[in-house]
């Protein structure tokens, strides 16, 4: 089981806050640093000091770490054409000597849409338009140098494109893909993905999500594909430290302990298990206080070593 530390900046942080989280987890071991990408904050709270860009901050983070992984859970395929965000990816890719892995969604955030201005479709033509997008992405960093790609689809059409630059990983960046949508997703999943993930549902879903995706792989003739999840993390050395850490979050501990993985070192390793016995071969924890390093400290010393 490799551990991933995934955050959620548009609740609060700036650059300098992902940077010290992404240098403490690189530091420290973990597999990958993964952001999300929203431009407005869910719920209340201060909104300062607003959103920041995923693929500039992941940009830059590609020159201030050196081997930690680095990707989005999960870019929206709203917020971008399909070419320009290709180029992104693949540049972000060579900045980061071939460090990239490219988490896309469909978007589904209505308000940071309306906030921003930008164009919202009802949730089929997203899946029409997401799935285009992949086509055009992977068709792109694929292409042979020298040779030209063209695409024609119902909502994108690209004509003799040089398909460049190309990103340092060969053939491409992992692509992952999320959800637990019943048809469409593991359709899409068992197409375009290197990694399916499930963000933020119980064990019982989890298991019955992959095992979805597990028979669309099969049917389309795919070996192999690597199964993850994501949880809320709240670690504590004792229950004052675990009520501490959930106060901050602003969740209680119970909620937590039922639909995350809080508790001691103990308890968290037990749920890992139960993650691990589903399948799944990487955990992304949402860190929510990203000034709290002491609690990757504590995860990378009691936790990690264990699974």
């Amino acid at each position: 089981m490799r551990l991933r530390i995934f955050t959620e900046p548009q609740q609060g942080a700036g650059y300098e806050d992902q940077l010290q989280v992404a240098q403490a987890a690189e530091r420290l071991g973990f597999d990958a640093f993964f952001r999300s990408d929203h431009y407005l904050r869910m719920g209340d709270g201060d909104p300062e000091p607003g959103p920041t860009d995923s693929w500039v901050t992941l940009g830059a983070l590609a020159r201030e770490t050196h081997t930690i992984r680095l990707g989005t859970l999960v870019t929206a395929a709203t917020f971008r054409l399909p070419g320009p965000l290709a180029i992104s990816v693949a540049q972000v890719d060579q900045m980061s000597g071939g460090r990239v892995e490219f988490g896309f969604g469909t978007g589904w955030f209505d308000a940071e849409h309306k906030a921003y201005g930008i164009p919202f479709p009802p949730l089929g033509e997203r899946f029409a338009r997401f799935e285009e997008q992949l086509e055009i992405i992977t068709g792109l960093w694929t292409t042979k140098p020298g040779e030209t790609y063209s695409f024609e689809g119902a909502y994108y059409r690209l004509a003799d494109s040089p398909a460049l630059p190309k990103p340092a990983q060969h053939p491409r960046p992992p692509v992952i893909i999320g959800g637990t949508g019943a048809k469409r997703t593991p359709r899409i999943a068992a197409k375009f993905a290197d990694e399916y993930n499930v963000p933020f549902n119980s064990l019982e879903e989890t298991t019955a999500a992959f095992g979805r995706v597990r028979e669309a792989c099969a049917a389309a003739g795919r070996r192999s594909i690597v199964f993850s999840a994501a949880q809320v993390v709240c670690v504590g050395a004792d229950e004052a430290e675990i009520a501490r850490r959930a106060a901050a979050i602003g969740r209680e501990v119970s909620e937590l302990r039922e639909n995350g993985l809080a508790g001691t070192p103990e308890e968290v390793l037990d749920k890992i298990g139960k993650f691990a016995g589903a399948g799944s071969e990487r955990l992304y924890l949402q860190v929510l206080d990203l000034s709290d390093l002491d609690h990757l400290e504590l995860i990378a010393a009691e936790i990690m070593p264990h699974v």
